[in-house]
């Protein structure tokens, strides 16, 4: 990164693509070792509630419409142009805090993992905020 002036225009289209990714790959991890919970899969394969919530394809269903905006963030983080970038982070990163908040199983590795999640959307939104345009 240039750090003797202004950050250039990719090099925050970079910066904001890589958070992006390191939070998704935070999520994917935290999924899987979630799943390794002793008895949480064969919840999951019986139908029966996981933390008071039963897993059915809907909810499947939005939570992978959920899962979309982190992820098309790490494209069109890269793609947008200044003023429409800057505010789908600071929208994107404000929805994932959201439903990381509250979508996760309340144990110590999943508030591990959101804790960090939540850090780096904030990032994400702080850079956002700050980020001039660079044409004036």
């Amino acid at each position: 990164m240039n750090t003797n002036s202004k950050t250039t225009q990719e090099e925050m289209k970079t910066r904001f693509s890589t958070l992006w990714i390191f939070i998704m790959f935070n999520m994917a991890f935290a999924d899987i070792i979630g799943m390794m919970y002793p008895g949480f899969m064969a919840k999951i394969v019986a139908g029966t509630p996981v933390d008071g919530t039963v897993v059915t394809p809907t909810l499947l269903l939005i939570g992978a419409f959920i899962l979309e905006i982190p992820t098309a963030m790490i494209l069109l983080s890269r793609l947008l142009k200044h003023g429409i970038n800057r505010w789908a982070n600071m929208i994107g990163g404000l929805i994932t805090i959201i439903f990381v908040h509250g979508m996760g199983s309340p144990t110590i590795v999943y508030y591990f993992f959101e804790t960090i999640e939540i850090l780096s959307c904030l990032a994400i939104i702080w850079f956002a905020w700050k980020w001039t345009n660079p044409e004036g």
